[in-house]
Order: structure tokens, then sequence, then C-alpha cells
């Protein structure tokens, strides 16, 4: 297949800055590089290829927007995109890895921790000699997740943690888990370590999605995490929510490298693929299809790269970066299964990564907040009214 040269139908690039640029380019060529030679073996095993971390770190994939003083890059919002972008035009599973440790992980113990935790965790997550998970959603508690039902009790010399989480991305990998429990009726977090006795974590298996991404159970019984362990500046379901919010925006971005990929996919194997004695890009369904990909990928870049700008200025609302990934995946998946009809029976090949794409966006439309979760946070802001319940 031709080498993937990006698609920018509006000359988007002249928007970016030429280090926001660089760093896409960077990724775009680590992508090429080192996951899409590997990544269709990884799905098809079910395992995630664990020699991608200390290259990811070495390029700055976890925690770029934090301080250098913790080893991050200290980067925008844009330039973060684009990363995210690229990551999952690998795979989606390598993007929710990324995303996790960046936005579910480093920035709870930025925003909520102690100096002391902050010193310990955030270099260390960031050079990659630390793996982390974030358990917040429950087996019978995803869309709501006030409705938790894992409890810590407050003992001598610490926290006592019972209950369980589910659907946790890196879970069975991770050495730190960012875990959310109600302490005397209030959401607090916590920082439960690998090893800590009455905590496990299962890897989930049986997938037919996000199958080259760890996903595990945690499971708390009679766990005790040490007093230095609550996140002191956490409290409420605001919380959470927050971090929800930030891996939300990296998500926005990677549905369009998804996307990308698919449409690129689809737009080269029409050229060369002959019916009739012609390519089937000569034909007008196959041409109204390749259009409709690129238009909504043009629209979901714009809508990024404004929000992106947004949030490097503090302005940016939760809803609107809830607009971002509800339209953005939404449209990511569609795209896919145009590309795999492009494609007809090739599509569902490995040789081919739009099926694979394609299975992947079903976990990520559903993740982070469902489309339906998403059409009601934007609904409540525009009407003033909730609809959840």
């Amino acid at each position: 297949m031709p080498k993937f040269q990006g698609v920018d139908y509006y000359n988007l690039d002249e928007l970016l800055s030429e280090d926001e640029i660089l760093v896409r380019n960077t990724v775009r060529e680590f992508v090429d590089e080192h996951i899409t030679p590997v990544i269709e073996k990884h799905y098809i095993a079910g395992t995630f290829p664990m020699d991608l971390i200390p290259k990811m770190a070495e390029l700055g994939l976890f925690g770029p927007t934090l301080p250098a003083k913790y080893g991050c890059a200290e980067m925008n919002n844009v330039a973060y995109g684009l990363m995210m972008q690229e990551l999952e035009r690998g795979d989606s599973g390598v993007r929710s890895f990324a995303s996790v440790q960046s936005g579910l992980v480093m920035y709870p113990i930025y925003a909520f921790g102690s100096e002391e935790q902050k010193d310990h965790w955030l270099p260390k997550l960031a050079y990659g000699k630390a793996i982390g998970c974030f358990g917040l959603t429950e087996p019978d508690y995803g869309s709501n997740p006030g409705g938790m039902v894992t409890r810590a009790e407050k003992k001598d010399g610490g926290y006592l943690l019972n209950g369980a989480k589910m659907w946790i991305t890196n879970g069975t990998l991770a050495d730190v888990a960012v875990v959310w429990a109600k302490l005397d009726g209030e959401i607090k977090g916590f920082l439960v370590e690998k090893g800590t006795k009455g905590f496990t974590a299962p890897e989930m298996t049986g997938k037919h999605s996000l199958r080259a991404s760890v996903t595990s159970e945690l499971v708390f019984q009679d766990c005790l995490i040490p007093e230095k362990n609550l996140l002191p500046k956490s409290g409420g379901l605001k919380s959470p929510l927050m971090c929800l919010t930030q891996a939300r925006y990296g998500i926005a971005w990677g549905a369009i490298g998804s996307a990308m990929a698919c449409y690129d996919t689809a737009l080269n194997y029409a050229k060369s693929r002959i019916q009739f004695d012609k390519p089937i890009a000569s034909f007008q369904l196959t041409q109204e299809k390749l259009v409709h990909m690129v238009t909504e990928i043009t629209k979901a870049q714009l809508m990024c790269l404004q929000l992106g700008r947004l949030k490097d200025k503090n302005k940016v609302k939760f809803t609107q970066i809830s607009m971002a990934k509800r339209n953005n995946v939404y449209h990511a998946l569609e795209i896919a299964r145009v590309a795999r009809e492009i494609l007809g029976a090739n599509g569902i090949l490995s040789e081919y990564p739009v099926m694979r794409h394609a299975a992947n966006l079903e976990s990520v439309k559903t993740y982070e907040g469902t489309h339906e979760m998403h059409t009601l946070i934007i609904g409540e802001d525009i009407t003033g009214i909730p609809a959840f319940v």
C-alpha cells in the first residue's frame, strides 16, 4: 500500500504551528515504522505490543501537556490532539493506552495529588517506567457513575477498600490504579498499587473489539490503602468527570485518525481495483462514498482544531468536548463501514486495516460516555433541562 500522506482537504496545516506539524509528522512516522507493521498480528492474537511502551515514552507521548519538571513535554493541547490522531490511525488500542496513561492517570495525580504523589509517580509514568489505569466504571454502573457501590472506610493507618471495577484499560498491566470510591458518602480518588493485599486485576477475554488492548476487572476485597495514597484534592463526582473530559478530548482527535486510515485505504483501493474494465473510483456511487468520507473528516478536523485552541486558552466547555467526541466517533465508525463496502470482500481481511478500525470504533463509540449520554449532556446545555432520568 502507498505510504500515508495525510488527509487535509482544507489546507489546515496552514493553521498549525511548525512545532505542531513537527510533532504530528514525528508520531506519523512512528506509527508507520513501529505500529502498522505489527498491529494486525497483535490484534488477532489479542495482545498489546508491550515493546512500544519505552518507544512511546521516548517520544514524549505520556502526559505531554504536563510540566517539564515531571519529565513531561509541556506541549499545547493541539499538539497532544495530533499525537492521539496519529496513534489511533495505527490502532484505537494503542491510542487508548496513551490516553489512559495521560488523561486518566497522570492528569488526576497532577490535578488532585499531593506534591509527594506527583514527584513520585509522574516521572515514572512519563518515562514508561510505570503503567497506570483508571477505575471508575463498575459492573452495574457505567453511564451513572454516581451510583457506584465501591466503598472506602477509614481505618487506623489508611482506608479499607471493597468493591469492583470493570472495563478497565491497562488494568492487568498497571503498577498503579487511580480508583474512585465513596468515603463517608463522598467520591474520593485513591492510588492502589500493584501487589496490594486484597487487590486483583484479572484480564477480560473474548473481545471482538479493541483486541490489541488489555481490558480488565479490578477487584478489592478488604484492601488496605495507606493514608498517603488518598488523592487529597479529590472530592465529589466532579473529580473523575474532570478526568473523563481530558480523555474525551483525546478520543475526539483519535477518531479522526481511524477515519483517515479507512478513507485513505478505500481511496487507494478504489483507484486500483478494476471492474468492468475501469477502476471502481470512476463510478458515481463510489465517488459519492469517498466524497462523504473526506467531507466528514474535514468537518471533524475543523471541530477539533478550534476545540484545541479553546482548551489552550482555558475557554473550553466540557459540553463542547462532548460534541466533538460524539460527532467524530459516530462519523469515523460510519466511514469505516463505508470503506469496508468499497473494499468488498477484501474489506474483512487483515491485509487492510478497515475491519479492525470498524470493530474498534464500536467500543470507542461506547466508552468515555456513550453516544446517547453525550447527546443528553449537550441537550441539557442548550435547553437548560436535564433529560437523564
